[in-house]
C-alpha cells in the first residue's frame, strides 16, 4: 500500500480498510440469517470473534496511518501538539522503570528532553499503538491519548468493548461454550461498526483540521 502523503490519501486508505471489514461483518450477518439453527449457533459465535478482530485491526491500522501521515511531513516537534513530544519519550521512560541506569544516563535523557524541540517527527513508534492482543477500553484509552483523540467520546461504549466484544471473544477463543443470541446479532455488528467509524472520523478530522499541530504552529 502506498504511503498517505496527502490528506485525501490518508482518508482513502483508512476508509478502504474499514469498508472491507464492514463487508465481511455484513456477509457474516447474511450467512447467519440464511443458516439453520445449528449453523446459526456456530456463526453467531464467529460473529463475535470477527467483530473483535476487526475492531482491534482497524484501530491499529488507522492509528498507524495517522502517525505515518504526519511523520511524512517531517514537522519539528516544536510545531506539533505537545503530545507528540511526550510520545517520543514514553518508550524511554517505560524502559527506565524496568532497568537501572546511572545518574549520568539520566542527565543525558533530561538534556535530550530539553534540547529536542527542533528535532523533526519522522518515525512512528509502534509501541505507542500496541493493542496487546486484548484491546479493552483502558488500552484503547491509551491509544486515544497518544493520538490526541478525546476518549470521552467513547465512554458510553466501554461496557460494549470490555464485555460484549473482548470478554465474549476471549471465552470463545478459549473454547468455552459461550452462547450468542440471534437477537443480539444486529447490536453487536452495528456497535462494532459504529465505534470503528467514530475512531476513524476523529483521526480524519484531526488530519483535515491539522489539529496535530501546536496552538502556535503556522498552517
Amino acid at each position: 500500500m502506498s504511503k498517505p502523503y496527502s490528506e485525501s490519501e490518508f482518508s482513502a486508505q483508512i476508509t478502504a480498510d474499514r469498508n472491507w471489514r464492514i463487508r465481511e461483518i455484513s456477509d457474516l450477518k447474511l450467512a447467519i440469517k440464511r443458516g439453520d439453527g445449528n449453523m446459526r449457533k456456530v456463526l453467531l459465535r464467529a460473529l463475535v470473534a470477527i467483530c473483535y478482530a476487526h475492531w482491534e485491526g482497524y484501530v491499529k491500522f488507522s492509528a498507524r496511518k495517522y502517525f505515518e501521515h504526519i511523520a511524512l511531513r517531517k514537522i519539528p516537534y516544536s510545531a506539533l501538539d505537545r503530545q507528540f513530544l511526550r510520545n517520543y519519550f514514553l518508550p524511554r521512560l517505560a524502559a527506565l522503570a524496568t532497568s537501572k541506569i546511572s545518574v549520568a544516563e539520566r542527565c543525558t535523557l533530561v538534556d535530550e528532553v530539553l534540547d529536542c524541540s527542533e528535532r523533526r517527527f519522522t518515525h512512528v513508534n509502534d509501541d505507542l499503538i500496541n493493542t496487546k492482543a486484548n484491546l479493552n477500553f483502558n488500552v484503547f484509552a491509551d491509544i486515544c491519548l497518544v493520538c490526541g483523540v478525546s476518549v470521552a467520546l467513547f465512554e458510553d461504549s466501554s461496557t460494549f468493548i470490555d464485555v460484549i466484544l473482548l470478554k465474549r471473544r476471549n471465552s470463545i477463543a478459549h473454547g468455552e461454550d459461550t452462547m450468542v443470541a440471534f437477537d443480539d446479532m444486529d447490536d453487536i455488528a452495528e456497535n462494532t461498526i459504529g465505534i470503528m467509524r467514530s475512531f476513524g472520523n476523529e483521526l480524519e478530522n484531526r488530519v483535515v483540521l491539522q489539529a496535530y499541530k501546536g496552538t502556535q504552529a503556522p498552517n
